[in-house]
């Protein structure tokens, strides 16, 4: 597996990293957690070194199988994890109820961060990202906040996650930022007018979750998919079957690509991302063995500048249908 750097900072990490979320929470119930262990120790074997967490991710339940999973593996991988919504008995992580539930105050980063060293048995958290900006917190007090977890040595690297450039740049000047985290795929472009540029410019890494499009763009999904309540995707609008349907002119464009190339769409599309920066280290999501080797085959597909061209070209022509969240999540992000 290739290495990468996220930025200027020395967090070298594999150049495909493992999102753990899907495991334990939003793509249906929470998947057996022997199998679940299993599928993370097969993913360090195969040379992957990054796995992505989040304390809202259950809740709690994504980090206890990440952090026992990883601990024969300790020294080898990097482990990101997120603070950042008031999870309590009556909260409601994913807003999609009542209040959206956010919570970046000092004192509750502090305590956030000692339960996820606890869950993930580490002594201290490679990356530790704000899952979403908390408008009433102001975004210098959070870095102030993760600055001093740095300096206690109970956190390495400080992540930002779903923010807006103006945010990062506060951010950045108070405590340097390694990564930023946002969606970002051949169906979701919008990080490149403002935020590719801003990372450039100060060196921060990129982490593109959702980064096949929340399994869309794999090519294994059409207008006659069904989702379980208990699925994430039967809310969002871009999974409604008339969107799906207007979408599949994508996965026409990724299928004529990978034929040529010998590979799959998922590897072209995340081979795509690969090729946009070299600091961009995509988070692709499975609970599946062959997913995973699917996704890791990525690496191993060049694109060349001219078809980097012709998907740009073609995609130019595609329209997306449908929003990417509720708008009430959407609300959430870019600030």
């Amino acid at each position: 597996m290739h290495k990468r750097q996220l930025g200027n900072s020395n967090l070298e990490v594999s150049a495909i990293g493992l999102g753990c979320m899907g495991m334990s929470f939003s793509y249906g119930p929470p998947k057996d957690i022997q199998e679940m262990k299993a599928l993370i120790g097969a993913a360090v074997d195969r040379g992957v070194t990054f796995f992505d967490t989040a304390e809202v991710y259950g809740p709690y339940l994504n980090e206890e199988l990440v952090g026992e999973a990883l601990a024969p593996f300790r020294d080898q991988v990097i482990i990101a994890t997120k603070f950042g919504f008031d999870i309590s008995p009556n909260s409601d992580p994913r807003g999609m109820k009542g209040s959206p539930g956010l919570n970046s105050r000092p004192e509750h980063i502090k305590e956030a961060v000692e339960g996820s060293l606890k869950r993930l048995k580490v002594e201290a958290i490679d990356l530790l990202y704000q899952h979403r900006v908390d408008p009433n917190v102001p975004i210098e007090d959070v870095a102030g906040a993760v600055k001093e977890l740095i300096q206690a040595g109970k956190v390495k690297h400080f992540g930002l996650s779903e923010a807006g450039v103006q945010t990062i740049r506060r951010a950045h000047a108070v405590q340097p930022v390694t990564a930023l985290q946002s969606e970002y795929s051949l169906w979701w472009r919008k990080p490149e007018a403002e935020v590719i540029p801003t990372l450039s410019e100060l060196g921060i890494g990129f982490v593109p979750y959702s980064p096949l499009g929340k399994g869309f763009l794999t090519g294994k999904i059409d207008e006659n998919t069904t989702f379980d309540s208990s699925d994430f995707r039967s809310t969002l609008p871009r999974f409604t079957p008339e969107a799906l349907k207007a979408n599949q002119a994508l996965i026409n464009l990724l299928g004529s690509i990978a034929q040529q190339k010998q590979a799959t769409p998922a590897q072209i599309a995340l081979a795509w991302l690969l090729a946009q920066q070299p600091w961009i280290v995509p988070i692709p999501g499975t609970t599946k063995l062959h997913r995973l080797e699917e996704n890791i085959g990525a690496v191993s597909v060049t694109l060349t500048p001219e078809d980097l061209r012709d998907i740009d070209d073609a995609a130019a022509k595609i329209t997306v249908q449908g929003a990417r969240y509720p708008e009430k999540l959407e609300q959430m992000t870019g600030r």
